[in-house]
């Protein structure tokens, strides 16, 4: 079996980062075993601008025999030679499935110790299987594949080149490509998919798979559309746990339409225990900062200017009170996933009337930002070579001109209070800068004069007596027309 994943890069974020995701070294070959054979990672190719990581698994029909005792394909009793002579060396399933687990378990749950910052990244990636089995044909791969934001190459493998007349197997030679997806999202979606598009399990299917899957599958498979047929064939077609994973997904998709928590819908029993409250993250602290900001400046019709992947503006479309939403970004790939994370395609008409995106510099004027009561500047000057800071200036407070102007950006006072972070370093690796309180009020109150701007000050996160908070928020208001004129 085999499965090459490949990733391309520029000097400023090399495509050898794979490496750090997959914790496996691209000037190495290593090997590991497993209870059915020898897994094998290697890197074909290792440049900056392109990177191959390549699994190959080789299998031990006999330990396959052994281990499951008659169970499973080629296992029957009155198909002994089939238990010997079969596909399972050569065509990508569970087999394939959970030595992606066992090999790169740190990269399919998002952990990059060493690289903090690349697990949430997405990237350009390309999977390729040389051989997929597939019971239901290259149409089945695209159902289950092309709703997760992959797109699909599925090319039929024929029975006998030689022999064209006899048709196609069932294997296909697949390709999946996708700008807008983490590595750790697409483990996850093959994890899961192989062995259903194979619809066979090497091992015996235990009432812990439920959970598995649950967890494997959070964030995408509850509202598949095909997670019906994905769930019975993880499951081996077994009733009762695919009875049981379908409604635990019914409620995870329930709580999400809800804006709750599962525990808040499936809430008849009451937990014996209270478990210690968790301290609240600074960017959940900071986006409740911006909502109540713009709640108190009465304001409607919002900017979010550097929306990202629209976190931003997934909160405030939970807010009636917002009647229309611009999410803005330079980033094609951030506006991709933000439209992922809020479901545009699946968004109800009315919901779907509050909410823009659009791709766009803050280093240029632009009209389609003029006109609106609030923009919001969330953790985005900092990412700019400090030259260029002018060029924004104008594009927001200049051309644009909302009523009310939140920034916020890191205080890098604060940052002798995380320990994790070493001394002398910004806390992302893309910062071009991070300002003093003083330094962030100078500049505030600059623009704020030069633009027809009051300004004023609020501290987002627990506000240290001698180092201040974690992060700092200007709130600029326009003055009255007079004044604004003047200035």
């Amino acid at each position: 079996m085999f499965l090459t994943i490949t990733t391309t890069g520029t000097p400023e974020r090399p495509a050898t980062d794979l490496g750090y995701l997959l914790h496996k070294h691209p000037d190495k070959a290593q090997a590991f075993s497993t209870s059915y054979g020898t897994a094998h990672v290697l890197y074909p190719e290792a440049e900056t601008g392109r990177c191959t990581a390549a699994l190959l698994l080789e299998v031990d029909a006999v330990a396959l025999v052994r281990r499951g005792k008659g169970k499973g394909r080629g296992g029957a009793p009155d198909a002994a030679l089939a238990q010997y002579v079969n596909d399972r060396p050569y065509a990508a399933s569970s087999l394939l499935a959970v030595a992606l687990s066992s090999v790169f378990s740190s990269a399919m749950k998002g952990v990059c110790n060493a690289r903090p910052e690349l697990p949430g990244q997405a990237r350009p990636l390309r999977v390729e299987v040389p051989a997929l089995p597939a019971r239901g044909g290259p149409d089945l791969v695209r159902k289950l594949f092309e709703p997760l934001g992959w797109t699909v190459t599925a090319a039929p493998v024929p029975l006998d080149t030689q022999f064209p007349d006899w048709g196609d197997s069932r294997y296909v030679s697949l390709v999946l490509e996708s700008d807008a997806l983490t590595l750790a999202e697409a483990l996850r979606h093959l994890y899961v998919l192989l062995p259903v598009l194979d619809d066979a399990k090497h091992y015996w299917v235990a009432p812990d798979e439920v959970d598995k899957l649950l967890r494997v599958g959070e964030g995408w498979l509850p509202a598949h559309p095909e997670q019906r047929l994905i769930t019975s064939r993880y499951l081996s077609r077994r009733w009762s746990l695919t009875r049981q994973a379908t409604e635990r997904l019914e409620l995870v998709r329930l709580a999400e339409t809800d804006d709750s928590e599962v525990e808040e819908i499936d809430n008849a029993v009451e937990a014996e225990t209270e478990t210690e409250e968790k301290p609240t993250p600074l960017a959940v602290q900071r986006r409740e900062a911006i909502v109540t900001a713009l709640r108190q400046s009465g304001s409607a019709r919002v900017l979010d200017l550097g929306c990202g992947q629209g976190q931003l503006v997934q909160t405030l479309l939970k807010d009636p009170a917002f009647t229309e939403i611009v999410g803005v970004d330079v980033s094609m790939r951030a506006l991709t996933i933000a439209s992922r994370r809020l479901k545009l395609d699946r968004m109800g008409e009315r919901q779907a009337s509050r909410v823009r995106l659009f791709q766009g510099s803050l280093a240029y004027t632009d009209v389609r930002l003029k006109g609106y009561d609030a923009a919001v500047l969330s953790e985005v000057v900092e990412h700019l070579d400090l030259p260029r800071l002018p060029a924004l200036e104008y594009a927001v407070f200049g051309s644009a001109r909302p009523r009310t102007v939140l920034v916020t950006t890191p205080n890098v006072e604060y940052n002798v209070r995380w320990e994790s972070l070493p001394a002398g370093h910004v806390r992302h690796g893309d910062h071009r800068f991070e300002w003093t309180r003083a330094e962030f009020r100078a500049w505030a109150e600059a623009v704020a004069e030069r633009h027809g701007y009051g300004v004023g000050f609020v501290a987002v996160g627990p506000d240290d007596p001698e180092v201040g908070p974690p992060t700092q928020m200007a709130v600029f208001t326009m003055t009255s027309p007079k004044e604004a004129k003047a200035a």
